[in-house]
């Protein structure tokens, strides 16, 4: 079954493969980005020193334990992937109320302009 957010990223060149891989990618992004937010249950918190990311739970306000960097691994991923299209740009968005992946086009963002302003106007990465 091909998603709709595959055929917007085939026509910028983005092979079928590299288009999936990113739509898997952005699916852990945003994932991440919920448990960042929090639940009833808690929030992925990262360690200021270290890095690593820790489960923070709700109930008794203590790290609950170290949780896999799914967060890290996705970016490294994400980096491979882009290197490939040279012309073109990721742009992780941290909201999970929307597309946490945006692949930005040469002329998407003006020339000078904070691209936190215009992401939107790139392709949207989603389920």
């Amino acid at each position: 079954m091909i998603r709709e957010c595959i055929p917007p990223l085939t026509r910028a060149g983005i092979s079928q493969a590299d288009a999936e891989a990113l739509r898997r990618i952005a699916m852990t992004l945003h994932r991440w980005h919920e448990l960042e937010c929090g639940s009833d249950r808690g929030c992925i918190e990262r360690d200021e020193t270290t890095g690593k990311p820790y489960w923070l739970s709700a109930i008794t306000g203590k790290r609950a334990g170290v949780v896999p960097d799914r967060e890290t691994a996705a970016k490294k991923r994400l980096a491979k992937i882009m290197a490939r299209y040279p012309t073109l740009r990721a742009y992780i968005q941290g909201d999970p109320r929307g597309a946490s992946l945006y692949i930005l086009r040469p002329g998407d963002v003006p020339e000078g302009a904070e691209v936190d302003s215009y992401y939107s106007r790139g392709l949207a990465v989603y389920k």
